[in-house]
């Protein structure tokens, strides 16, 4: 059986939590960044977990994560 290839580009973007959950960056971090309030800056630091509907095809993507 040969090994699976990792997606380079998702094993940038996400990360895998020690439970196994995926979390990613905010969409939105950098465009429009003066226009919006110091609140919603603060915000875009804090990771986010995926949806669970696309778990599936990040473990595909990710499968030694």
């Amino acid at each position: 059986m040969p090994k699976i290839k990792t997606h380079k580009s998702a094993k940038r973007r996400i990360h895998v939590t020690g439970t196994g959950k995926f979390m990613h960056s905010k969409v939105g971090k950098s465009h429009l960044r003066m226009a919006k309030s110091a609140r919603t800056k603060r915000q875009y630091s804090v990771k986010q977990s995926a949806n669970p509907a696309n778990v599936k095809k990040l473990r595909r993507l990710l499968p030694y994560a």
